[in-house]
C-alpha cells in the first residue's frame, strides 16, 4: 500500500514539527499537492533543475528538501526565467515540493545533531546556541471512577503525559466524592437519568506538554468510561522543555585546530575549508551550526566553545572572531547535505513500521555551487 502525501508529511513532522521553525521561515508545502498517493519521495538539500530531473527519473511524486524554492510572495511566474522554468517542470510532472528547514535544524536528532555527530561532539551534555521554542507545561486534572483509573493513567502516559526530566509515568491521585445529575437524553455509566448521583471518584493529576495537549486529552477521553468526562487543563509557571539552533559540547577526541580541520574535511566530504585562528589552538569544546553562522560566533563563545564549525562566514566576522580570541572552521553551507540520507533512512524506517510500500530515495546529486580551483 502507498502512503498518502499528507500522511507521509505527518510522519516527517514527528521528527521536525513546524512549531520548531524560526519565525517567518519558508517551510511546509511550497508547490503542488500532498493529497495523492506517493510511490516515491526524493530527499534533497536543494531543488535545482538537475534535482528535478533526478526526481522525474525516479518517478517521484514528492521532493522533500531543506532549502526553499519560494522565498517571498510571487508577483508572477514567468516561465522564460530559470526559476519559472523550474516551477513549470515541477507542475507539469506533478511533483510536489515540501520544505523542512529551521524546524529540521532545531529538532533533536535533526541536522545540528547529525553535524555534531560527524564532528565528534559528545551526546551527553550537548546544549544549543539559541532558543527557538519552549514547550510550556500544563496541568491536567481528570475525575475518574476507581475501576478505570489504571486504564486512564496508561492512556495518558502512552500519549506523552507525566514526563518530568528523566522521570516518566508521573501522576498524583486522591479520592473524593463527585455529584452529577444525568439529563433525560443521557445514558450514564453510573446512575439513572433524572436522579442526582453521588459517586466515589479519583482526582487524577499529571503534567502535559502544551504541544501534546490535544493528543493527550483525546486519549484520556477515549479511555474514560463516562459520556462526559470531567477534566480541567491549567497553565503553569513551570519552564517547559526548550529547543534551539546549533549544538555545543565537549569533543570525544580533543585536538588542535589544524588537526580538527583535517578530520572534518573527511567527515564532511569537502575538499577544502576555511579556518580562522592559529592552527595549534587546543580544541576541547566545539559548537556547530548548519548554514550561515556569522551571527552565532558570540553565542558559541558564550557557550564555552573553543571553535565554531559553520558556513558562510564573511571577512569582517572573521576579523571580529580573531579579535575576540574565537576560532572558526567554515566548512561551507553545503555540509547540510547530511540531511539527505538521514531523513531518507528515518522516513524509510517509519514506513516499514507502517507496512507501506512507498520508497524514500536520497538525492545523489552534489548541489554545492562553488568550485575550488
Amino acid at each position: 500500500m502507498l502512503i498518502n502525501g499528507q500522511a507521509l508529511i505527518q510522519l516527517l513532522e514527528q521528527l521536525a514539527p513546524k512549531r520548531y521553525a524560526v519565525e517567518n521561515d519558508r517551510i511546509g508545502l511550497q508547490l503542488g499537492t500532498l493529497n495523492k498517493p506517493i510511490s516515491t519521495a526524493l530527499v534533497a538539500l536543494d531543488v535545482t533543475d538537475e534535482v528535478v530531473e533526478e526526481a522525474i527519473a525516479a518517478k517521484a511524486e514528492l521532493i522533500i528538501a531543506h532549502h526553499a524554492i519560494i522565498f517571498r510572495p510571487l508577483a508572477k511566474i514567468d516561465t522564460s526565467t530559470p526559476v519559472g522554468k523550474l516551477y513549470e517542470k515541477l507542475i507539469k510532472n506533478d511533483i510536489a515540493v515540501y520544505i523542512s528547514h529551521t524546524n529540521l535544524d532545531v529538532a533533536e536528532g535533526g541536522i545540528n545533531d547529525w553535524l555534531a555527530d560527524q564532528i565528534g561532539i559528545e551526546k551527553s551534555g550537548r546544549t544549543f546556541l539559541e532558543q527557538v521554542y519552549q514547550d510550556d507545561w500544563l496541568k491536567l486534572v481528570v475525575y475518574v471512577p476507581e475501576s478505570h483509573v489504571d486504564a486512564v493513567r496508561a492512556a495518558l502516559w502512552q500519549a506523552g503525559a507525566g514526563e518530568i526530566g528523566n522521570y516518566s509515568s508521573c501522576s498524583f491521585a486522591v479520592r473524593g466524592e463527585g455529584t452529577f445529575l444525568p439529563g433525560e437524553a443521557t445514558n450514564p455509566y453510573v446512575g439513572t437519568s433524572g436522579k442526582l448521583e453521588k459517586a466515589e471518584e479519583i482526582r487524577l493529576e499529571t503534567v502535559i506538554p502544551a504541544s501534546k495537549h490535544r493528543k493527550i486529552v483525546s486519549a484520556m477521553i477515549r479511555a474514560h468510561p463516562y459520556e462526559e468526562a470531567a477534566y480541567d487543563v491549567f497553565p503553569t509557571l513551570l519552564e517547559g522543555r526548550s529547543y534551539g539552533l546549533g549544538r555545543a559540547g565537549k569533543l570525544e577526541q580533543p585536538a588542535v585546530l589544524g588537526e580538527l580541520a583535517e578530520r572534518l574535511k573527511t567527515a564532511f566530504d569537502v575538499p577544502v575549508l576555511r579556518v580562522v585562528g592559529a592552527l595549534d589552538t587546543p580544541i576541547r569544546k566545539a559548537a556547530v551550526l548548519g548554514g550561515s553562522g556569522a551571527k552565532y560566533v558570540g553565542k558559541a563563545k558564550f557557550a564555552g566553545a573553543d571553535v565554531l564549525v559553520t558556513g558562510d562566514i564573511d571577512y569582517h566576522t572573521a576579523h571580529d572572531a580573531l579579535a575576540a580570541g574565537m576560532t572558526i572552521i567554515d566548512a561551507g553551507h553545503n555540509i547540510e547535505k547530511v540531511m539527505k540520507q538521514q531523513v531518507a533512512d528515518w522516513l524509510a524506517d517509519k514506513l516499514l513500521a507502517e507496512k507501506m510500500d512507498t520508497k524514500i530515495v536520497a538525492s545523489k546529486l552534489h548541489t554545492e555551487p562553488f568550485q575550488f580551483v
